[in-house]
């Protein structure tokens, strides 16, 4: 029987090459994204396999029915893999542009991650698969809101994998954290080791089929996460 997961943040980026990858390896995908038009184009690559939603995820008062009404055009949910999120050079310190982080990348996210939790609680499995960052594990003196927010991204995971662990049920939490991957969010000078977006889709497929609970995309900023864990700067 195929496996069904919800992508959210479809369109483009990591989200959508995760879609045309598992969409080739049999798995029934419901995507979501604000910009129809390009989820309609998706849709029409695999349309036996895929099912699009638009959504906004900063539009709180319906999420939940959307992803809901999802779930049941796909016959249930395995996995959920949150793929959406903003990030912006913001030196000037711009409250404006902070809040838009802070909107999507941590209350959607938390309305998102919550929602998938108990939707796997109450059918007692599931995959909650998350894109943070290696940002996540330091701060920025030119992005402040953006590597805030993927900290919490990746503490509000450990306390979701915490919480599926004293439940004692099959709930897997995934916490992918890339490098540079050469999509629109890799953004600002001296960038390295920008790895092509395929090659970062495939490696996060490698690490959902292993259930991992965390992994660096690519595999090369392993070592770096060792570091700023050790250094906590």
């Amino acid at each position: 029987m195929a496996k069904k997961v919800i992508i959210i943040g479809a369109s483009s980026g990591i989200g959508k090459e995760l879609v045309l990858q598992l969409a080739k390896a049999d798995y029934l995908i419901g995507i979501t994204g604000r910009r129809i038009e390009l989820l309609e184009q998706l849709r029409k690559q695999h349309p036996d396999r895929i099912y699009c939603s638009q959504i906004d995820n900063t539009q709180l008062d319906d999420l939940d029915v959307r992803l809901e009404s999802l779930k049941i055009q796909l016959g249930g949910l395995d996995m959920l893999i949150l793929s959406s999120g903003i990030g912006n050079i913001n030196e000037s310190l711009t409250f404006d542009i902070e809040q838009d982080t802070i909107d999507l990348n941590i209350t959607a996210f938390t309305k998102i991650a919550g929602w998938a939790f108990r939707t796997f609680q109450q059918q007692t499995y599931g995959h909650l698969v998350a894109i943070t960052s290696l940002a996540g594990m330091t701060g920025s003196p030119v992005a402040p809101a953006y590597n805030a927010s993927k900290a919490y991204q990746i503490n509000y995971l450990k306390g979701l994998r915490k919480k599926a662990n004293q439940l004692k049920q099959s709930i897997i939490i995934t916490d992918v954290r890339p490098g540079f991957v050469d999509t629109a969010m890799a953004k600002g000078d001296g960038l390295f080791w920008v790895a092509p977006v395929k090659k970062a889709a495939a490696q996060i497929i490698s690490a959902i089929s292993k259930k991992k609970q965390v992994v660096y995309i690519t595999r090369r900023w392993t070592l770096v996460g060792i570091v700023l864990k050790f250094l906590n700067v």
